[in-house]
């Protein structure tokens, strides 16, 4: 049996459901032996230009909630996608409206309830408080507030066994340490969230984090969309990046499979090296790709702003509309007005020499409470979040 200081861990015997099984312990952070970091340096050099670029980008923008908006919300729809929520991106934005979306309401309050415990995150570490297993119950107890999770020990970690796929403990994927020696697991990850080496970058400590908690699997449901939480949360909370512009779960719904497979690795191998490139792939993938979604949307913003300059004497409000709905790519003109402190006949002449240049788009058809888009915009940064 391997040891318990090795990268394979320990079994445990346990009993659930009436079945006998073999619970994995994973050893503490970081692995041992070490890092082989050879073969990570050019990803981890590809990952920190990428973050670099991003950050960059965001540093440059006028206003960043902006692109915090949609980003956030795009994390939130991928992350959820993973576990196989039918919600776009699209359909977060009509609910956030008051609009019913054309899938299960489960689905969107999920996604709804990832971006509270994001934002909760965040505004904590910005009042000082630490990256700490408080916080993350604080989140969690966010992420299963009503819908399905509700009855899933929301913001509690578990106290019976669960497991990972299979219809039964018995022919499951994987199942995670017992119960009772859960805290045990917790308290050593708790160090790691902390710890600080000059021979461990940060983007490998937070790789590592992410497959520990998956591992750990501390929660009886919502252990995947908060494990990729914590990602971006990392990198704010360690000033990697200053806003969570980041979605790593587009890299991860896409390669799905080889997701979960390495994660896998991770335990019942120890390849923590084919993890963490995979991982630091997955960060420059998509932070380049956040960085080209801003670049292309401030071009956009600026051709567009100056075709709405033409429209004469219902430019300026016109170009206040325009602004506010970069901000929310899909609107109603009641509280657009309200927001604005403008007239509602003033925003509807302005979304309609929007429509009239093409570039509001008018996407229910009623002639009430009728819902516009900014639809070149909203093209940009939809791509890749069309449900599984």
């Amino acid at each position: 049996m391997a040891q318990p200081n090795s990268r394979l861990g320990t079994y445990i015997k346990t009993a659930t459901a009436g079945e006998s099984v073999q619970a994995f312990m994973p050893p503490p952070l970081p692995p041992t032996p070490p890092l082989d970091m050879r073969p990570l340096q050019k990803p981890l050099e590809n990952a920190n230009q990428a973050l670099g670029r991003l950050d960059g980008l965001a540093s440059l923008i006028p206003d960043t909630n902006l692109f915090l908006y949609i980003y956030i919300r795009k994390e939130a729809v991928l992350s959820s996608q993973i576990e196989g929520t039918q919600s776009s991106l699209s359909d977060i934005l009509l609910f956030e409206n008051e609009i019913i979306p054309g899938v299960p309401l489960h689905d969107v309050e999920e996604v709804s309830n990832y971006v509270a415990a994001m934002q909760h995150g965040l505004r904590r570490i910005a009042e000082g408080f630490p990256l700490s297993l408080r916080l993350i119950r604080e989140m969690h107890k966010i992420l299963l507030r009503g819908g399905r999770g509700a009855g899933k020990m929301p913001g509690q970690f578990r106290t019976s066994q669960n497991w990972i796929g299979g219809t039964r403990p018995g022919n499951a994927i994987y199942v995670p340490p017992p119960p009772d020696r859960l805290m045990e697991c917790l308290d050593s990850f708790e160090r790691f969230l902390h710890y600080e080496s000059a021979n461990l970058p940060l983007m490998i400590q937070v790789g590592m984090i992410h497959a520990q908690f998956e591992t750990i699997h501390p929660f009886l449901d919502g252990n995947g969309r908060l494990g990729r939480l914590l990602i971006s949360l990392l990198l704010c909370a360690k000033s990697v990046l200053r806003e969570p512009l980041l979605y790593p779960s587009l890299y991860f719904k896409v390669h799905r499979a080889q997701y979960y497979d390495l994660l896998q690795n991770v335990r019942t191998r120890g390849e923590w090296e084919n993890w963490l490139s995979f991982f630091l792939e997955g960060i420059e993938v998509t932070a380049r790709q956040a960085a080209d979604v801003v670049t292309e949307s401030l071009h956009l913003f600026e051709r567009d702003r100056k075709r709405i300059e033409t429209l004469g004497r219902s430019a300026p409000s016109a170009l206040r509309v325009h602004a506010f709905i970069q901000k929310k790519p899909i609107i109603t003109i009641g509280p657009t007005a309200k927001a604005l402190h403008l007239s509602v006949p003033t925003v509807t002449n302005s979304l309609a020499g929007l429509k009239k240049l093409g570039i509001a788009k008018e996407v229910t058809g009623n002639r009430r409470n009728r819902l516009f888009s900014y639809s070149g915009y909203l093209k940009l940064i939809t791509e890749g979040t069309e449900p599984l």
